[in-house]
């Protein structure tokens, strides 16, 4: 069985130019490998925080790479220059608003600033997107909030079974009958 294709997409004008080390990104990857023990692969992009090519990244990993989940950071507060949430909804078929509802609930514990975070998800075809916030701590709490419902959520899109290591990550999927 080949392995299920997932993107990563950080919206950082500096981390793209590499002013900034791309650590959001990198703490994804290891967020994912704890999660999953599915065989993955990774479509990796490092980009500026432009509406156009963002919208243009999400649609290249999902409809030309074949990846079921797409996760962003980045580009969620209000400054001008972010711009995730609506390059996502551009693309999506679907907006999933209940995941930008926990991730800031969540984040609310932390930070009170969480209020001014615009994360969302979204479905296009067979691939669920997921605009996480930009700092590698916040990214961890979010999908921890929201990663149980991920693999019953591609579930219904039609996409490859997830299989997560249920002592890190235990999602839920309704029993059957």
């Amino acid at each position: 069985m080949k392995p299920i294709k997932i993107g990563i997409i950080n919206v950082s004008d500096r981390a793209s130019k590499g002013i900034y080390e791309d650590i959001p990104g990198k703490a994804i990857v290891e967020t994912l490998n704890e999660y999953l023990v599915s065989e993955w692969d990774k479509c990796y992009e490092v980009i500026p925080d432009e509406k156009d090519l963002i919208s243009n990244t999400i649609v290249d990993m999902i409809d030309n790479h074949g990846c079921c989940l797409v996760v962003t950071c980045g580009g969620t507060g209000p400054a001008v220059r972010d711009v995730t949430p609506e390059a996502t909804e551009a693309v999506c078929e679907k907006m999933m608003p209940g995941f930008g509802e926990l991730m800031r609930q969540v984040s609310l514990q932390y930070v009170p600033t969480a209020i001014l975070s615009r994360q969302t998800a979204g479905i296009r075809k067979n691939g669920l997107v997921i605009n996480l916030p930009g700092k590698p701590k916040a990214i961890r709490q979010c999908l921890d909030a929201v990663f149980p419902a991920v693999p019953y959520c591609i579930d219904l899109i039609e996409g490859p079974f997830l299989v997560c290591d249920e002592n890190v990550m235990k999602p839920f999927r309704p029993k059957q009958g």
